[in-house]
């Protein structure tokens, strides 16, 4: 086969875009043996390691978002978040362009900011933007996009938040150091206006916040409502169960996507399921699939600061092991495509239907492969239709990947794998449709 690096990356762009909907013939599927476990995918780059610890500058990756460029979609960039150690954007290949610190802690005995979940969001006010869920600061923060340095692989991002900003979920900065602040967040727009979901960590909140322009170039957004989902559950025969926590916790949610054609967001709520929302947030809230873990009686343990479970009484799901983690969307054309979900606790994702009653399509996981390691304890995810051309010209999925290897001794290790979507779509027989939907419209 000719090498990649002889093909122009504009011809081969075109060459993806002309590609519709590609099924993949079952003759091709490579199903895996019986009892052998979902099939393994390969990654086909990672981004650099992330190491949770002082000299790594306590960064632990967590959640990605892919921008797609106007014009040339090989240059095209990953942002992903890392905690405390603020954004990191990278090319296709996996190298990091250029690192935006969190904000420092605005007090003494304050907390500094914390990155935890990312999103893209098109054409506001003429501008792309990454909009960031600052849990460390109970804020929401946005980067504009430059389309001209990115095409040039250069620093691209520019922090264009409003410094009035109000905090998301608190009134006061002792609220916001008790870490009940801004967690998963998924960006959503329709005709009346640009919005981004929020949910709050160790609570069962959502809410949604609308965003706007205010003076000088800034973003800023001000709250529209917010509901609370469950945080006990009346099982089959009377019995009321909730998930075994740490004292005053609550079943949080993290990862979230909006499906824009329907307005509906889905929300994993970690240890209980996901959830299907009007993205609106009115209507009555639907759980389409549960953890395995769903109705184990628990109690927690103080002294071992562990959960002691009980029998399975056999109401949980098949398809998720707790946690349940980050959601995206590949989109097809007319509407279809797929719901990915991270099922972290046994290092697999679920595919449902995104259309009709969302049924469940099969597992995969992110193995090891062309001399990367494969993806474990995943937390965010992102996936994309569109051709970026080279590796990707048929999407690209990114997965984050809780534990990076090879290990520098104890240090906590993370980071991003890529994976071409090609390679998830054929062991499971999905779609490769690079034409049914774009991003910007």
């Amino acid at each position: 086969m000719r090498p990649l690096s002889r093909l122009s990356l504009t011809a081969l762009a075109v060459l993806a875009s002309c590609l519709a909907i590609v099924p993949v013939p079952a003759a091709q599927a490579a199903q895996p043996a019986p009892g052998s476990g979902p099939p393994a995918v390969r990654p086909a780059a990672e981004t650099p390691a992330l190491f949770d610890d002082e000299a790594g500058g306590n960064a632990n990756g967590d959640d990605p978002a892919i921008w797609v460029h106007p014009t040339v979609p090989a240059r095209s960039l990953v942002v992903a978040t890392a905690k405390e150690g603020g954004l990191h954007v990278h090319d296709l290949k996996g190298d990091r362009i250029q690192h935006v610190p969190a904000p420092a802690a605005p007090g003494r005995g304050d907390e500094p900011g914390r990155f935890n979940n990312a999103d893209v969001v098109y054409g506001f006010g003429g501008r792309d933007l990454v909009v960031v869920s600052d849990r460390g600061r109970d804020h929401i923060r946005f980067y504009a996009v430059d389309a001209a340095r990115a095409a040039a692989g250069r620093a691209p991002l520019t922090d264009v938040t409003d410094p009035a900003a109000p905090f998301v979920f608190n009134d006061t900065q002792q609220g916001v150091n008790d870490a009940e602040t801004a967690y998963g967040l998924a960006a959503w727009q329709d005709a009346t206006g640009v919005y981004v979901l929020v949910s709050r960590r160790h609570t069962t909140t959502v809410a949604l916040l609308r965003l706007k322009a205010v003076t000088g170039g800034r973003v800023g957004y001000e709250e529209v409502r917010r509901i609370d989902l469950p945080a006990s559950f009346t099982l089959p025969g009377g019995a009321v169960w909730s998930p075994c926590l740490e004292p005053g916790e609550k079943p949080q949610v993290e990862g979230m996507v909006v499906d824009a054609g329907r307005d509906v967001l889905y929300a994993a709520q970690e240890t209980v399921g996901i959830w299907r929302i009007r993205a609106d947030l009115t209507g009555t809230p639907v759980l389409m699939d549960k953890v395995r873990g769903y109705g184990v009686p628990g109690a927690y343990d103080p002294q071992t600061e562990e959960c002691a479970y009980g029998e399975d009484p056999g109401f949980g799901g098949e398809h998720l092991t707790a946690d349940a983690e980050g959601l995206t969307i590949y989109h097809r054309s007319g509407g279809r495509g797929y719901l990915l979900a991270s099922s972290q606790g046994d290092g697999t994702f679920s595919v449902y239907r995104l259309e009709g009653a969302g049924g469940h399509l099969g597992r995969f996981r992110v193995g090891a492969g062309r001399g990367i390691d494969g993806a474990e304890h995943s937390d965010g995810a992102a996936v994309l239709n569109v051709p970026l051309g080279g590796r990707y010209g048929r999407g690209l999925l990114v997965v984050h990947d809780g534990v990076n290897t090879p290990a520098d001794g104890e240090r906590e290790n993370t980071n991003f794998k890529f994976v071409a979507w090609e390679d998830v779509a054929r062991p499971l027989r999905l779609a490769v449709d690079t034409r049914g939907w774009h991003p910007r419209g």
